[in-house]
């Protein structure tokens, strides 16, 4: 029967079936001769992961290369030479295309593209071909660039970026001067006359006196603005209310620029925010029209937006002559205080150097603010800008708080390019003691977890800029140096183990310390964002003791110390409100071990992150 159905197959299907049955036999030989060769080495991979970024992304080769070094170890056995030799190899390479594709953005006039691929290169100790110039050099042909196009706010704040670097001669001072005057800004003018007569160059006459001279506060109130956001009606206990946020700004550029704070605006940017939003700004008083505004930009781990709208203000405040605030010093604040427009309030600078933002501090003053007040300008007893009002605490009067006028120059750059402002992040959380800046927490999946920096090691210097001991806003200072660079770029971290990391940052997430609480564990978590550093303790999953305290923190204010035993009981994480709650039992040391239960509360908005 079976080769009476063989017979009756045609010629050509009996050598399908035959190639089929032999091409089965020998994937079978092959899939086995497969499962029979040795898996391929992790590193192997990883190599070629390096090879694959050398040409198109360098700094993330870099990268790559030092988390294959804190795997591997940078000095390899004997017979890894061949492994040694790869790595240098693409090491060179991916740093010679690095050098290409930054003399590439110097020709083609990409300034910023240039710049940033710059300071990659000095983190890695490259210094830039003669022949390209340096950051200082492009920041200044930038500036020019903005002043032929009519572009007045990106020129001065680039000017004063190119001074930093010592790239401006008293020929160019002239050239912003003469543009200060001109579109009458007299704190610009007076910055720049400054610095050209540092600069011995032979100011005229007329632009000398526009520049020493002097704007009254009367003259300053009319560059101020009521911010309005309509957002429809609100429903409570079946009545309608009118939802409005009530805010102030002030222009900074004659384009119809603004300034305020990013919690004034949020509901138009925020896409977590289903509602209803418009947003308008009003000038004079109550019988003023509402004149549409966008926002253009901002940066919510400063609390601070751009808006712009088509009115053209008669008064713009300069934010390159700006203040440094000393306590006691006298400072104007300016706004619309529960809507009552084109008010001023006299105090003084309180104190410096508070924490309240997720980057760098802020001023507290002492001059009567209210709802309505955020955003308006500070302004010192000489007219310059000192700061930003950002907040206030309701139950205490006296005790404001305004973002420092210096932290809005540097933010502004990244703010007037549209969006959302990207920050960098390297996945560390700080802890200022008496040795310097500690690293407490190493947040999983970021760069420094990659390259295996470890906690209870200190901060030794960032791009070779030495951190320096405690004091003086030594995290702030830490903050800084990264401030204005770019996601992506790389950073040179030397820590107080003797090793220096080169690592690639990455964009800072809203809330470091909630996307890190997400995926750690709870007793990681612990030193961030409620300063207690755990170490085990009696064998109980649960169960802990304190190895240190982090002064100032929510567990240091409930009055917990180092080798007290503590058992945690649970773990509450609130993203939408911004907030943790851990739930303890601790034995205090100091109070004769007597057991305490508590829950302690943590914002996650924390300042102490880089």
């Amino acid at each position: 029967m079976f080769f009476a159905s063989l017979a009756r197959l045609r010629p050509a299907a009996l050598l399908v079936s035959f190639v089929a049955g032999l091409m089965s036999s020998c994937f079978s030989l092959r899939s086995a001769e497969d499962r029979l060769k040795p898996p391929r080495p992790t590193r192997d991979f990883r190599i070629e992961r390096i090879e694959e970024a050398a040409d198109v992304e360098p700094e993330r080769a870099i990268h790559l290369i030092g988390m294959f070094e804190a795997a591997y170890g940078s000095v390899p056995e004997a017979d890894d030479a061949d492994t040694a030799e790869r790595l240098a190899a693409l090491r060179e390479r991916a740093v010679g295309n690095l050098v290409t594709m930054q003399a590439e953005a110097a020709a083609e006039k990409r300034w910023d593209d240039a710049a940033s691929l710059e300071r990659s290169l000095s983190a890695l100790g490259v210094g830039v071909e003669s022949g390209a110039g340096d950051a200082g050099d492009y920041f200044l042909v930038e500036a020019k660039e903005y002043l032929e196009n009519g572009s007045d706010l990106e020129a001065f704040l680039t000017a004063v970026r190119a001074r930093q670097y010592g790239a401006v001669s008293g020929e160019d001072a002239l050239l912003f001067l003469e543009r200060a005057v001109k579109i009458r800004q007299r704190r610009t003018a007076a910055y720049f006359l400054e610095l050209a007569d540092s600069l011995n160059a032979a100011v005229p006459a007329a632009f000398r006196s526009y520049a020493e001279g002097r704007d009254s506060p009367a003259d300053m109130i009319r560059g101020v603005a009521t911010v309005i956001v309509d957002r429809g009606i609100r429903v409570e206990r079946g009545r309608g209310f009118n939802d409005r946020i009530l805010g102030s700004a002030f222009f900074v550029d004659a384009s119809g620029l603004l300034i305020t704070n990013y919690h004034v605006i949020a509901s138009e940017v925020d896409p977590t925010y289903e509602g209803y939003s418009r947003m308008y700004v009003r000038m004079g008083d109550a019988a003023s029209p509402r004149i549409p505004a966008k926002v253009i930009g901002w940066d919510k781990t400063i609390d601070l937006a751009l808006i712009k709208t088509e009115y053209k203000s008669s008064y713009v405040f300069s934010v390159v002559d700006r203040a440094e605030p000393r306590v006691g010093d006298t400072v104007l604040a300016m706004g619309s205080p529960v809507g009552l427009e084109k008010t001023v309030t006299m105090g003084i600078v309180s104190a410096t150097g508070r924490r309240f933002l997720q980057i760098g501090d802020v001023i507290q003053i002492d001059a009567a603010v209210n709802h309505g007040n955020s955003g308006g300008p500070v302004i010192d007893s000489e007219g310059r800008l000192a700061g930003i009002v950002f907040a206030g605490i309701e139950q205490f009067q006296g005790l404001n708080f305004a973002v420092p006028a210096e932290r809005l120059a540097a933010a502004l750059p990244a703010m007037i390019k549209g969006g959302k402002a990207k920050r960098p992040w390297l996945g560390l959380d700080l802890a200022e003691n008496s040795g310097g800046a500690e690293i407490i927490y190493v947040a999983p999946l970021t760069p420094a977890a990659d390259l295996q920096v470890h906690d209870g090691v200190y901060i030794k210097s960032v791009n070779g800029e030495p951190a320096g001991r405690s004091g003086n806003g030594l995290i702030t200072k830490l903050q800084d140096s990264l401030f204005q660079n770019r996601p992506g770029e790389l950073v040179a971290l030397e820590t107080s183990d003797g090793k220096l990391r080169i690592m690639q940052s990455v964009e800072r997430p809203t809330l470091p310390l909630a996307e890190a609480a997400k995926i750690d564990s709870r007793e990681r978590m612990a030193a961030p964002l409620f300063g207690i550093v755990l170490q085990n303790g009696s064998g109980k999953s649960s169960s802990y003791l304190i190895k240190k305290v982090v002064r100032g923190s929510a567990a240091d204010e409930a009055g917990l110390s180092a080798n007290d035993p503590l058992m945690i009981r649970g773990f509450k994480l609130n993203e939408e409100e911004g907030y943790a709650l851990l739930d303890i039992s601790v034995k205090k040391r100091l109070s004769g071990y007597f057991e305490t239960s508590m829950q302690l509360p943590a914002a996650l908005d924390s300042p102490d992150t880089l």
